[in-house]
């Protein structure tokens, strides 16, 4: 008590120092930052400004810094305020032109400030620092106009920013950050006869990718000897086939879903694969240290080939992962509303229908009955933690990933998917993760089994067997 006396008081003190203080030149200009802060639109016109930019780093810092006020803005004003109660600041002695409009909730935290701090630290983690910087002044701009317009006392700002740097760094366990470096990998001998205006290269581009989709007019340009195939049927693993055939390098310019087809292709015909990322996630191409077009040209020209390892379930390969359980149903229902509404909203609805909805699914797992929410299996080791990891460090070790959540009595379906979503935590009961380099999975029912694999889904037979091809698929990646 005798401590939160003694800090109540310094924080009254630094509050008048700051009401005292005169800066000529910023009494109006001050007041307009803080306001335009209001609601957060100072910070959602930022991200549409990055969004617009056309650069993958910048979409990713606006996604991100939205994400972050998302989780820090409720927290706040939905917890903290409620939570304590305090009084606003007594505007006596303070200048007319520096007040605003005193708001009617608690003083304590501010959400001004928890979203201001958690915009500018997710934006820090994504943006180059040429962007970075400007967003942390302004974020840092916010939270003195909360002190120097007498809405809040310092403390109240400390803390919010405090709360905002918190719920910025912990967005990382919903959506990790870029790849800035490729895992290890093997080096393979080069192209025979690599030409750097691409001839012997066949390029199948898929127009209809999410996210940035790369055009084949862009392919030409880059590439202006290649072949260059725009996939406008629905029957993409024949023109995979035939492209991979021909060729002495299959690029492929997509999503996921896409390079998955291509490097199906490019196996059956030994043929090295250009991944060329144009989808929404690209997780391939970023854990082969690939953020966008500019790095495939780079990776081609360069002459350099690795081989990685490529996981096989039901006669298919996968290059990221496959899971069974909820994971295939939010994949249906997003692909149902994506094309109307776009693929984020969709898989936010998706995951509410599922929330309200799944059910878990009875299997057998090497040979054991299970209840399980979701079965996860990774191409090579995945560094974190969690039923949904991301990231990995290696592309040629040999081993699957298995994450196994099961359903118990005393883990309701809330809890159970919203941990998937947050990273495992708390499930040390129920989840399990090993690694090994062959599972088998049946259906107890013996009926068919709904897999997905690298985020698309599949009706498989019901017994199937996950195994490992060693280093069996050449991909271009740089030199070095």
């Amino acid at each position: 008590m005798r401590l939160r006396s003694w800090l109540g008081r310094l924080d009254r003190r630094l509050f008048a120092v700051v009401a005292d203080a005169r800066l000529p030149g910023l009494e109006g200009l001050v007041p307009a930052l803080s306001r335009a802060a209001d609601n957060s639109l100072l910070w959602a016109g930022l991200a549409g400004a990055l969004a617009v930019s056309g650069r993958r780093p910048l979409r990713r810092a606006a996604t991100r810094g939205l994400l972050a006020i998302s989780l820090a803005s409720p927290l706040v004003n939905l917890v903290g305020k409620q939570a304590f109660g305090r009084t606003r600041p007594s505007l006596d002695g303070l200048p007319l032109a520096r007040m605003i409009k005193m708001p009617a909730s608690a003083s304590f935290p501010s959400g001004h400030s928890a979203s201001a701090a958690a915009f500018a630290t997710a934006v820090a983690m994504e943006a180059p620092g040429a962007v970075a910087a400007p967003v942390a002044l302004l974020a840092a701009a916010v939270c003195f106009s909360r002190v120097y317009t007498g809405v809040h006392y310092p403390g109240d700002v400390l803390v919010g920013a405090a709360i905002g740097v918190a719920t910025g760094l912990a967005t990382r366990r919903l959506w990790p950050e870029a790849v800035t470096g490729a895992p290890r990998v093997v080096t393979a001998p080069p192209v025979p006869g690599h030409d750097p205006a691409g001839e012997g290269v066949v390029a199948v581009v898929n127009p209809t990718a999410g996210g940035a989709p790369v055009t084949a007019a862009a392919v030409r340009t880059w590439l202006p000897e290649a072949e260059v195939v725009e996939a406008d049927g629905p029957d993409l693993g024949e023109l995979m086939d035939g492209a991979a055939a021909r060729a002495r390098v299959l690029a492929v310019a997509g999503g996921d879903g896409t390079v998955n087809r291509g490097a199906q292709a490019a196996l059956e015909h030994r043929r090295p694969l250009l991944v060329i990322p144009g989808g929404t996630l690209d997780h391939f191409a970023g854990a082969l240290g690939l953020r966008g077009p500019e790095d495939a040209m780079t990776a081609y020209r360069s002459g350099g080939v690795v081989a990685v390892d490529v996981g096989e379930v039901a006669g298919r390969v996968f290059l990221n992962n496959a899971a069974l359980g909820v994971y295939p149903e939010v994949v249906d229902l997003r692909e149902s509303l994506e094309q109307r509404v776009g693929k984020w909203p969709a898989l936010l609805w998706a995951l509410g229908r599922v929330l309200r909805t799944a059910e878990p699914e009875e299997v057998i797992v090497d040979g054991v009955p299970r209840r399980i929410w979701l079965l996860f299996v990774g191409n090579c080791r995945y560094d974190s933690r969690g039923a949904a990891p991301r990231l990995r460090r290696r592309l040629e070790d040999g081993l699957l990933d298995i994450r196994l959540l099961t359903a118990a009595p005393r883990l309701p379906r809330l809890r159970a998917l919203t941990s998937v979503l947050l990273g495992g935590l708390g499930l040390s009961r129920h989840y399990q993760q090993w690694q090994a380099d062959t599972l088998k999975v049946s259906s107890s029912s013996s009926g068919a089994l709904r897999l997905a694999r690298d985020g698309e889904t599949a009706v498989v037979p019901g017994e199937v067997e996950f195994t490992k091809r060693p280093r069996s698929l050449y991909v271009v990646r740089p030199v070095g």
